[in-house]
């Protein structure tokens, strides 16, 4: 289904691509139906690809990701002073989308307010900025995606049935795996020569046993389980050949536990025949607690393999025990008003699996050094630096780390974060890409080109810097917002033409050859990498915060002597290459140390800047935000 990947022989493989190929020429809005895993958005890239939209943009919004206070903002864009911290109009996915595909996976959380407006942009064909009274006509393709059943959210009035029509022009189904296991070989080659070749181990193969195993399992996860357990069999195997154990297949095997739509309604039946009032609410806590466990505890993980919100995800968790429930940060060692005895507490460190924490998180070193003293260690893993105070702001975890640039916007949104440590600045760790073929020669080449960015990231300091180096600004370019990813796809060619990366992402591109670097931040940025606390956790935790420093330069040293090692143990977890990560790791000292009146004064040099091109909303005081114990 994909340009570069497996040609598909099942029949009802066949049959669904052959819908596919009459359906990508039109411009008809699509519904694509399928459970978790199935590849509904490797579904809509094929139609883009397809259609005569393919040389525009092809983006993909997930709907059950958006805030409810910010969604309708992202779709349709605001204008300047719409709202406290609108400092300039935004574009929001509709607009950034023009002449091209949008997705909107994970149609059935969208409230509905936002299915009202929706619904008119659909007829209209036009938007209305957040604060604007003029519509914005738009020429999108629409292509929504669901895994629920949408009739079902109608009768239960979380679904618009007039939005449902309006979607459903043309609706395909997706099969499960399961359903087609003629593929299952196929893919199983093409995900194994994916990963293999990225690990630097071509020779692999799969035994006739494995293959047979593959087969026989029901893979509820759909082809992204498949997909997983390639990667991880490449991780694991220390041998050519793959065997059975490598998979690491739980015991949900062909003859052990029917998993078919039938079985599982039998089963259903059977339960409610027992007429226990309470076979909901176990199905449901069955669920998330299996999920929870397979995904080690990681909550992101877990609301996506259970395709939920992560809100949603945390109420279940909560009411089983999982977690803590959502409480008022405790003061003085007290949680709203009450004493907490020593064996409550608890560490919540946000991270990004890159760098110390990454490594400090593989090494286990604060589980065996508070395991004696009744603390609990979480972690939650975020993707870049935003997300990560967002949920520093919100009492969600009490420590964590980013580069020099996110917690600037934290302050001027008055998040209550406090700087503890920091680390050397590594420059060339951050760079503005290419596609080695692209036209973009230098910084002054980039004036109107669409350009990637994680807005409010080290690597938006850069642009700035950048742009300024060519007497450019940003309003001579267009911005995408969207996270870094990498390795690209034929789409993210297509939707941009230059992307803002930083390590070890950028290291593994830089090795893959396909991308150049035009301008990285030496002699433009310092990318400092710094260690944060909430302001409440750092008043009544001294001790932790001070144990956890001890534990990270520890853990430093140990990165810049074991380099080898480090990069491994990083390697098992992202799933690159250990000599990218090597490279990664090299190119900045992991040594933590305590804040300075130097490194005082290079955010405040940063903030000054960013206040007065209005990327922040106030003006800042970075001494005002040190930890001083």
């Amino acid at each position: 289904m994909q340009s570069h990947g497996p040609t598909l022989i099942d029949p009802a493989s066949i049959a669904f691509q052959t819908v596919l190929d009459r359906l990508a020429p039109t411009d008809a809005t699509v519904l694509i139906v399928g459970e978790t895993g199935t590849g509904k958005e490797v579904v809509a890239r094929y139609l883009h690809h397809h259609s005569p939209r393919r040389q525009q943009p092809f983006l993909a919004v997930n709907c059950g990701a958006l805030t409810e206070s910010l969604a309708e903002s992202e779709l349709f864009g605001h204008e300047k002073g719409a709202f406290t911290g609108a400092r300039d109009r935004h574009q929001g996915w509709f607009e950034a989308a023009e002449g091209g595909t949008l997705l909107l996976d994970e149609i059935g959380e969208l409230s509905l307010p936002l299915q009202v407006k929706l619904l008119r942009v659909l007829q209209e064909r036009e938007v209305t900025r957040v604060g604007s009274h003029r519509a914005v006509k738009v020429n999108v393709r629409v292509i929504a995606a669901t895994h629920v059943d949408l009739a079902q959210a109608i009768r239960e009035r979380r679904f618009r049935e007039d939005l449902y029509y309006r979607l459903n022009v043309a609706a395909v189904t997706l099969p499960p795996l399961r359903q087609r296991r003629e593929d299952i070989p196929l893919l199983a080659e093409h995900f194994l020569r994916l990963y293999a070749r990225r690990l630097g181990r071509p020779q692999l193969q799969l035994s006739d046993e494995t293959l047979l195993t593959l087969m026989e399992y029901p893979w509820p996860g759909n082809i992204r389980e498949l997909e997983n357990t390639l990667h991880n069999a490449v991780l694991l195997s220390k041998e050519p050949i793959i065997t059975p154990r490598q998979l690491r297949l739980g015991p949900l095997g062909a003859d052990s536990l029917p998993v078919g739509e039938e079985a599982l309604d039998e089963f259903m039946r059977q339960q409610l025949q027992k007429g226990d009032e309470q076979v909901y609410q176990r199905v449901i806590d069955a669920l998330v607690r299996n999920a929870f466990e397979l995904s080690g505890g990681n909550q992101l993980q877990t609301a996506t393999l259970l395709g939920v919100s992560r809100n949603t995800l945390r109420t279940q968790l909560g009411h089983l025990g999982l977690i803590k429930p959502r409480r008022s940060v405790a003061v003085n060692g007290k949680r709203g008003g009450t004493p907490l005895a020593s064996h409550e507490r608890e560490l919540r460190i946000g991270y990004q699996k890159f760098g110390n924490l990454g490594i400090l998180k593989a090494r286990q070193l604060l589980e065996s050094d508070f395991s004696n003293r009744g603390i609990s260690v979480l972690w939650s893993e975020f993707p870049a630096g935003p997300q990560l105070l967002h949920a520093l702001s919100n009492g969600e975890i009490d420590f964590g780390t980013t580069g020099e640039v996110p917690p600037l916007f934290a302050q001027a949104n008055d998040n209550r974060m406090l700087y503890v440590a920091w680390e050397p600045a590594a420059p060339q760790s951050v760079a503005l890409v290419v596609a080695n073929e692209s036209p973009i020669e230098t910084i002054g080449d980039l004036r109107g080109k669409r350009i990637a960015v994680n807005k409010g990231s080290n690597v938006h300091y850069l642009l700035v810097q950048v742009l300024d180096e060519a007497g450019l600004t940003l309003d001579d370019v267009r911005v995408v917002y969207s996270p870094p990813k990498y390795p690209l796809t034929p789409s993210d060619h297509h939707a941009v033409d230059a992307w803002m990366m930083w390590d070890p992402l950028l290291s593994d591109a830089e090795r893959g050859g396909q991308l150049r670097v035009i301008a990285n931040g030496s002699g433009r940025v310092n990318n400092h990498q710094f260690y944060l606390a909430h302001r409440d956790f750092a008043a009544h935790s001294a001790d932790l915060l001070h144990h956890v420093m001890s534990a990270l330069e520890q853990t430093g040293r140990y990165i810049d002597s074991h380099r080898l090692e480090a990069a491994a143990l990083l390697s098992a977890e992202l799933g690159m290459a250990t000599d990218s990560l090597t490279h990664a790791l090299a190119r900045r000292s992991h040594q933590a140390q305590r804040m300075d009146l130097g490194i005082i004064r290079d955010q405040q040099a940063i903030a000054d800047r960013f206040y007065a091109l209005g990327l922040i909303p106030r003006a800042i005081k970075v001494r005002d935000a040190v930890w001083t114990e």
